[in-house]
This record gives C-alpha cells, structure tokens and sequence, in this order.
C-alpha cells in the first residue's frame, strides 16, 4: 500500500506457529486488531468502543445501552429492515451488547462476504440517523426488556448487589438504565453523546477468521479518517466498596441471594490467583460452594461464584437460589464454607485440578472465530495489550498457595454485602448488620 498511515506490530503467538495476531495503528487512534484463521470458512468482525454505563451519570443512565439498539434501526444509506435482511441473505449473524465499561458490534459471516459485513457494520457506526419514529418505537422495546429482566429475580438481583456494593458511582448504575431518563432522550441527546464518547482513540476493531493482511487495509480506509471534536469526561475516582444490604420483597418461587466481597482490577498481578480461587470456591461442579451447598445439602440448584473485574477495582459474587424457609440454612452453609477456606487454604489438588481445568477451558474457548475475536478486542481495548496462549499458560502455572492466600484474605478478610430478593423481604437471621 505504499505509505500506509498504519503503525504494525505483530504479536507471535508460539502455541501455534503459524498463527499471528497483528496489531495496527491507524493515524487517527483507531485500533485494529487482526488474528488470521485459514483453517476455518468464516470471519467474526467486531467494533469495540470504551464506552458503557460506567461512564454516565444519573441523568443520563441508559443511553449507552439505548445507541447500541438505534445502530441496527437505520442508517443514511439502509432501513432497519434492509439491514437485517442483507445479513440474512448471507446466512450471517450480526448482534451487540453493552457492559459497564464497553460497547461491542459484531458480526460473524462466511469468509466471501467478509467485505459486506465490514461495511454494513461501518454503516451503522457512521451513519445511523437516530430517527424520531424509530426512538420512538425502540424506547418501548427497550422499556420491555427492563420488565422482562425485573421479572427475572435469578438475574436482576446481581443488579441489586452492583448497586450496593458501589452505591451512586456509575459502575452501580443499571446497563439497561431507567425509564424515566430513556423517555427524555432526543435524537440530538444521542448524536452528542456519539459525538463525544465514541473517540478513535477508544475504538478497537476486532478480526479473526479467514481473511489475509490486506483486510486490515479495507479496515483503515473506513475507520482511520474520522476525528472526535468534543472532550470527552471520563468518570475519575475508582468506587468504595460498601459492605451495604438490600432486600426486595416480591412474589416469587425462591429467594435469591447474592453476596458480594471487594475485588481486584483487570491489570491486577494477582488476578490469576483469584481466578484460581474463584473455580476452587464456585466456578466448577466440583468446586466447594456446588459440593457443599447442592451435593450434600441438596439447598439449591443454582450456586456458583464469579469475579467481575474493571479497570479501576472489581468485585467478587456469590450466588445462590433456596425456597424460602432454606435461607438461613443456605446463608451459613456459605459462610462455613468461606470460614474453612480461610483457616485451611486451598489443597495441593484442588490447585493442580484447577490449573489443568481452566487451561482446558481456555483451549476450548477459543475453538470459534467469534471468541477469538472477543477476546482480542476486549484484551486491547480495556488492556492496551494482547497476550499470547503460551504466556496466559505460564501465568496460569505460575499461581501459587502464596498468591491465592494473599487473595482469600482480600475478598473474605473484610465484611460482605449482600442482596436479596425472596417473598418474604427478610435477611438471614444471622447476617450481621
């Protein structure tokens, strides 16, 4: 391409030889990262931007999650419909979702119509109008979804914990936002915000699959010209984790209880020790809470825990779903199980075992284009970097009985939140106010 704007950076990844995963830079700030998969017939495309609901304010909660719906209701050059059906008529897939700190397009499509998903996806993300009408009938859609996930207790009571564990910071705001601040928003209340929050700096574009380099380029000559002209406002102050409670009375089968104890950031250097500790304790069917709670005391069919962490701190959950008058059986069954962790650590076999099985997991993982596309994108937008299977590997060996103590004593060392949802409205009768 002669004097391309882009800066190159390969990445080589050892575990397979043959495979690179190739960064650029364009010279507008735009990302693109490229992981080439000649073994497979599709490509997976994904437009990463660092923007979610941790970076609103209460006024305007929502409106991330409420642009990712309007990108898909029309453009300049296609209607709703028509962006539908041109993904359609190629058997392809196209979808998006916004967390706290991201917002992701993506599209999964035959290698032949990697060119077609690129510019479709281009489309939406330069071009949607934002239309009155469409905001109009899109609002109530989303207004649905809100109903349809508070009708969930086994989901909306995480929500619940968020919310009290990080109190009124922004990564304790609802994704799905509230309906009073999604009725006031206008069309321009929605070009401003793009405008302002969807900098080429904080877009990332994904690629894995079976397209060559020169993809890159037809890439950088639909990202790399536009420019931000606002300034953008990041929230500043990382949140304090609160050891609060909530509790919701409502109508319901089972209660639903979460527990939430501090966390760690992504960039942490312990965080392959929590994410040791945490299959050990939760993640797995033969982890301690599953053993404990649903083998042999046959409390629930859901438990599990789960670590979620941020750029700026994190947290970790436990949850677990009982009929009503188990609670209190459940609510001490969990703690004994973190009172054993503390006083006896981890075993040498659960350590080995859950080594073997989150490497595995990781291999299996990323046996499709789409997760690998995920997990680059993800890596260099919220990370700045990508790593290699081989060093993930070694960082997973290198987790120690040291590291992982050094974790339990961090999330359990402190008093816990906790959230919960049940018929009832009535907290165990031993949580200690």
């Amino acid at each position: 391409m002669g004097q391309s704007a882009l800066c190159w950076k390969f990445i080589v990844n050892n575990w397979e030889e043959q495979r690179l995963i190739q960064k650029y830079t364009c010279k507008n700030g735009v990302r693109i990262v490229f992981e080439p998969i000649d073994t497979v017939r599709s490509v997976s495309i994904g437009v990463w931007v660092r923007v979610g609901s941790g970076n609103e304010h209460i006024k305007n909660n929502g409106i991330s999650h409420f642009i990712e719906h309007m990108f898909f209701k029309g453009t300049k050059n296609r209607t709703a419909k028509e962006i539908a059906q041109a993904f359609d008529k190629i058997g392809g897939q196209v979808n998006a979702f916004t967390s706290k700190e991201c917002t992701c397009y993506y599209a999964k499509v035959m290698d032949t119509y990697a060119q077609t998903a690129l510019d479709i996806l281009a489309d939406m993300f330069f071009c949607s109008q934002f239309a009155p009408e469409e905001m109009a009938k899109e609002k109530n859609v989303v207004l649905e979804e809100i109903k349809m996930y508070e009708d969930s207790p086994d989901d909306y009571v995480h929500d619940l914990l968020a919310q009290t564990i990080f109190g009124d910071h922004p990564l304790g705001y609802s994704i799905l936002g509230r309906e009073e601040n999604l009725q006031a928003l206008t069309s321009e209340d929605l070009h401003q915000y793009v405008k302002k929050m969807y900098r080429p700096e904080e877009v990332v574009i994904s690629v894995a699959g079976n397209v060559d380099a020169g993809f890159v380029h037809k890439i950088e000559a639909l990202f790399s010209t536009f420019e931000a002209s606002d300034t953008r406002e990041d929230m500043l102050a990382p949140p304090i984790f609160l050891p609060e409670k909530t509790v919701q009375r409502k109508d319901t089968e089972q209660a639903h209880l979460c527990l939430g104890f501090p966390g760690i950031p992504l960039n942490h250097p312990d965080m392959y020790g929590l994410i040791v500790l945490n299959n050990i304790l939760g993640g797995t069917m033969s982890s301690r809470l599953f053993q404990n709670v649903r083998e042999e005391k046959g409390l629930a069919y859901a438990i599990y825990s789960y670590h979620t962490s941020y750029q700026s701190n994190g947290s970790v959950t436990i949850y677990g779903g009982t009929a009503v008058n188990q609670l209190n059986e459940l609510y001490e069954t969990i703690l004994m199980t973190l009172k054993e962790l503390q006083r006896d650590s981890v075993t040498d076999e659960e350590i080995k075992n859950t080594k073997e099985q989150l490497k595995g997991s990781l291999m299996l993982s990323l046996e499709s284009t789409n997760s690998r596309m995920s997990r680059n994108g993800k890596n260099e937008l919220l990370m700045n970097k990508q790593m290699t299977l081989d060093e993930v590997v070694t960082r997973i060996d290198a987790v120690d009985r040291q590291m992982i103590n050094r974790m339990i004593e961090f999330v359990f060392g402190a008093p816990h939140a906790i959230a919960l949802i049940s018929s009832e409205g009535k907290l165990p009768v031993s949580y200690a106010v």
